[in-house]
């Protein structure tokens, strides 16, 4: 039986979201707390410090188990990146289909990358300050 062409445009997409599935069914299965599980940050074992991703695993498992708030305590931009992807993806779940604005379609520009990079950077050194507790897992 050969896929319909809307069935075949939506496979790189159910693809995608089938491994995050995956991967947050396994975080959620496999507790992040127990030592032994995943192996330590290497910049928080050599320096102490928090890296942007240092509590991303106990925040993704909160996210598994529906916990919001134990989540953005754990790891803040992991969740916003979740609540990005899930907005992405479902942009392109719609492209996919066909749906299109009347405007022109939203392209990267350079400034963007600058934007990530500066948020991730700041996030990484506000955590890392007395005064970003609240960021720090």
């Amino acid at each position: 039986m050969v896929p319909s062409p809307a069935a075949r445009r939506l496979l790189a997409p159910l693809g995608v979201l089938a491994t995050v599935v995956a991967a947050f069914g396994y975080v959620g299965a496999v507790d992040p707390h127990q030592p032994g599980h995943y192996p330590v940050c290497p910049l928080f074992r050599l320096t102490g410090l928090y890296c942007p991703g240092c509590g991303g695993l106990r925040g993704a498992h909160a996210l598994a188990h529906g916990e919001l708030l134990p989540a953005l305590g754990d790891n803040a931009l992991v969740v916003a990146c979740a609540g990005v992807f899930c907005v992405g993806w479902a942009v392109w779940c719609a492209r996919a289909l066909g749906w299109r604005r009347r405007r022109a379609a939203w392209t990267w520009r350079a400034w963007h990358a600058w934007a990530i990079g500066g948020t991730v950077l700041a996030f990484t050194v506000i955590r890392n300050f007395p005064f970003g507790g609240l960021l720090a897992p």
